[in-house]
């Protein structure tokens, strides 16, 4: 009984929490504009992504329409080693194509959101409904401090908390 007394707890506070903040997304997504090669530039902390540094994400369409994606890393504590993992992502519902779904194990799958993307495709800011996950994506190593401050602006409107934000390093040969 305390098990589903807590359950009904935890389900109500992640509720509020999202309905509080519910993301902005991009109604307008272009996925073969998308394709490439991005680089992390910064990004919440996450389990699966702890001690990377070099981090990419490579998508690529594939001929079912979904999408092939291949998260690579440098391990900053030893740049000799390296970390890949793949995934297929893909849009449940074509009438919302900035709300896509990831697995990289199935059966879970979780949500890639398209919070902001620049018109040339040239950086894009995603992040997950429940705020735990985000992610501002260049297609260059570096961007300017305006674009950059921009897209955390963009974040704090959509309830980010950016206190733990990590900034990432694309100097890989360090």
């Amino acid at each position: 009984m305390k098990k589903l007394i807590f359950m009904c707890i935890l389900a109500s506070v992640f509720r509020s929490t999202s309905a509080q903040n519910p993301l902005t997304v991009v109604m307008d997504v272009d996925l073969n504009r998308y394709m490439g090669t991005w680089y992390e530039i910064a990004r919440l902390p996450n389990s699966f992504e702890r001690g990377l540094k070099c981090t990419t994400a490579t998508y690529e369409l594939r001929d079912d329409g979904r999408v092939k994606v291949t998260n690579r890393g440098v391990k900053v504590d030893d740049p000799t080693k390296r970390d890949e993992a793949e995934g297929v992502a893909w849009v449940p519902d074509p009438a919302q194509p900035g709300k896509l779904k990831v697995r990289f194990f199935w059966p879970f799958s979780g949500d890639y959101w398209i919070i902001d993307l620049d018109p040339e495709y040239q950086f894009v800011l995603v992040g997950s409904p429940n705020h735990k996950y985000l992610w501002v994506l260049a297609r260059t190593k570096f961007i300017s401090d305006a674009v950059y401050l921009g897209l955390l602006r963009k974040a704090k409107e959509n309830g980010f908390e950016l206190a733990n934000l990590i900034k990432v390093s694309q100097y890989c040969d360090e």
